[in-house]
């Protein structure tokens, strides 16, 4: 990472658990972040940052997602934090020289756009760079590109899990990063740069300041010498 450190004061990777999968129809449920900065010359996680969600008046977590992700609906009474809140929160953790990255980034950021739209600022994400793990992972391992496909691929299993708890899985997205980071140092040249599966197209709404690519499975070459 120390590359991307150079150019950013900060990396802040996050993940999301959402009632479902349309971010304009449903919502987050679980948000969690780790920040990284440069401490003595090494990458270092400096906050790790993990909240239950609100729902809005009338919402509600569908059962198969209960099931999936073990957060039921008296979790989140109990335990969820306003989504004004969890605003003020992200806000606070986004310097102005920020990295944003994720797993799958265009989902957890499309999720992220529309919370801080309804609930906070959104404009808090103007100029911000982002980078998608998964674009890079199709890059460089054949199918399938899962996050508990990168953790097994990079000899992690046992030392993080993909749980479908997003403090689990954006622990996880460190540790992949760490481990692509050693094995090729060309992760800037994805920043700002999303593949997608042409047989699918891109399936939602583009975010602004992101370059889109189709990105065919096992590709002779990176998607950003395309």
């Amino acid at each position: 990472m120390e590359q991307l450190l150079s150019r950013y004061d900060r990396i802040l990777l996050m993940d999301t658990e959402t009632t479902g999968l349309s971010f304009r129809r449903d919502e987050i449920i679980e948000f969690s972040a780790v920040t990284v900065e440069m401490v003595n010359g090494v990458p270092t996680v400096l906050q790790e940052y993990d909240e239950l969600v609100t729902l809005s008046p009338g919402g509600h977590i569908p059962e198969k997602i209960q099931k999936l992700t073990g957060i039921t609906e008296m979790d989140i009474r109990e335990r969820g934090l306003p989504k004004e809140r969890i605003c003020r929160d992200i806000g606070e953790m986004l310097t102005e020289n920020t990295l944003l990255v994720a797993y799958n980034a265009h989902f957890d950021l499309s999720f992220l756009y529309y919370l801080l739209l309804n609930h906070g600022d959104p404009t808090i994400l103007k100029g911000k760079d982002k980078l998608d793990l998964l674009t890079v992972y199709r890059d460089r391992r054949p199918f399938p590109h899962k996050l508990c496909s990168a953790i097994e691929s990079y000899g992690l299993s046992g030392k993080v899990v993909n749980s479908h708890r997003a403090i689990d899985d954006v622990l996880a997205t460190v540790a992949v990063m760490e481990r692509m980071s050693a094995e090729k140092d060309d992760l800037i040249h994805y920043v700002n740069l999303f593949g997608y599966l042409p047989q699918y197209g891109l399936g939602s709404k583009p975010i602004g300041s992101v370059t889109y690519k189709p990105q065919p499975y096992d590709s002779p070459v990176p998607l950003y010498q395309l």
